[in-house]
């Protein structure tokens, strides 16, 4: 068992097997759970990241020990923190009532990432303990995350007819969600669009009769 340890922490073909198989492995666990939810993100692409940051850092340590270059063997994996979020700001999307998904999507193809530069490197045991992270992130604490939501949220999008009045009505709204100020819609000289994210409820009536709001209409998420 020794023997086989001391295999796999040197730099040699069977190793290298090794190493991309488990990047391919642990990715694809990770990436059935994400396809199984509908994620633009599924199975390949998760074994594709990870194998990819893998043999980056294999490649790395090839040139230095096998070709004798001079250099650092982690500077072509270093490039995969960075590139990798061109990938993940593809997965992010947002609608036209500014709610955002894919964020969870993005951050686990990096992670991804990470992960299979570890086991190029051959730190198997960090490997395999973000694996299980990341598993009771999404897996676990996701189910955590449903059922502290009691009520469905709501997108409500207010008119206000003055744009001095803006800060009185963010000012009437403090507390109950989140704002964000858009043009208006209508297109009215004059008008600031608002939009309201909070609890679905007997909001919407409130907001109908509030001063300075030409219109107010609820969207649900």
């Amino acid at each position: 068992m020794q023997a086989f340890l001391e295999l796999l922490d040197t730099f040699n073909p069977w190793s290298v097997c090794f190493r991309l198989l488990l990047a391919a492995f642990l990715g694809g666990c990770i990436g059935v759970e994400r396809g199984r939810h509908g994620r633009p993100a599924g199975l390949r692409t998760y074994i594709l990241v990870c194998v990819g940051a893998c043999l980056t850092t294999l490649m790395g340590q090839y040139c230095v020990q096998v070709l004798r270059y001079n250099g650092d063997p982690l500077r072509v994996g270093a490039q995969v923190i960075s590139g990798i979020g061109f990938l993940g700001v593809g997965t992010i999307i947002s609608d036209r009532n500014a709610h955002i998904t894919g964020l969870t999507t993005a951050a686990g193809l990096w992670t991804a990432a990470c992960m299979g530069l570890a086991i190029g490197v051959g730190f198997y045991w960090g490997a395999l303990v973000s694996f299980a992270i990341m598993l009771v992130a999404i897996v676990v604490l996701s189910r955590v995350e449903k059922s502290r939501k009691t009520q469905p949220a709501a997108v409500y999008y207010l008119e206000i007819t003055c744009m001095e009045q803006v800060n009185a009505v963010c000012a009437r709204l403090e507390g109950m969600g989140t704002l964000q100020i858009i043009p208006a819609k209508s297109s009215l000289p004059g008008h600031v669009g608002l939009l309201l994210t909070a609890e679905e409820g007997d909001l919407l009536r409130q907001l109908q009769e509030m001063e300075h709001v030409a219109a107010a209409v609820a969207t649900r998420l």
